[in-house]
């Protein structure tokens, strides 16, 4: 019964969503945001790696918190703005280090690979991806849309081990099959 935290990454706000995979069953524990930034005006133009120690300290101490045994994380998305990537592949660093440092290990999922897997199509937009995550685990509400995606992150994973340890059964059954 693993506990996973996913997170979807974030320069300014990083999602956070963590659950127990029991079996088939998939149980919501707590979801969240990490926000990297001041709301005051003269803040406003903070130190770029305060904002990386902020995201390193929150997952840190998420992962004291939750104590999870898997770690995932949506990876980086190369879109219009390369600065903005940049900016985003060290946020996730950041968060990446934290697990490390824990001892988890981590898996990256494509953000079109995560959309698949929890709504069905990987071309799936913010809305479908907050009602497919509240309605999986029966949520009383929607979840912020960071949370939402950070859940998404995690309940990836949990259908990924699912899929890997269904085809290890059935090649121990071939090979076992073979040994006779």
């Amino acid at each position: 019964m693993p506990i996973i935290l996913g997170i979807d990454p974030g320069s300014r706000i990083t999602g956070y969503g963590v659950i127990k995979k029991e079996g088939r069953i998939l149980s919501y524990l707590g979801s969240g945001c990490i926000k990297a930034f001041s709301t005051k005006k003269e803040d406003a133009d903070e130190d770029f790696s305060q904002r990386l120690q902020t995201i390193f300290a929150g997952v840190s101490e998420l992962i004291i918190q939750f104590k999870p045994e898997l770690f995932a994380i949506e990876q980086v998305f190369m879109g219009v703005n390369p600065g903005g990537a940049l900016k985003l592949g060290q946020a996730r660093g950041a968060a990446i280090v934290a697990a490390t440092n824990n001892d988890l290990p981590v898996a990256e999922y494509s953000a079109r690979q995560i959309k698949q897997s929890v709504v069905g199509t990987g071309a799936a937009d913010k809305t479908q991806v907050q009602h497919m995550v509240k309605s999986i685990l029966k949520l009383p509400g929607t979840p912020q849309a960071d949370a939402a995606d950070a859940l998404a992150v995690a309940l990836c994973h949990a259908h990924s081990q699912d899929s890997l340890d269904k085809m290890a059964g059935k090649v121990n059954k071939v090979v076992r099959g073979r040994l006779r």
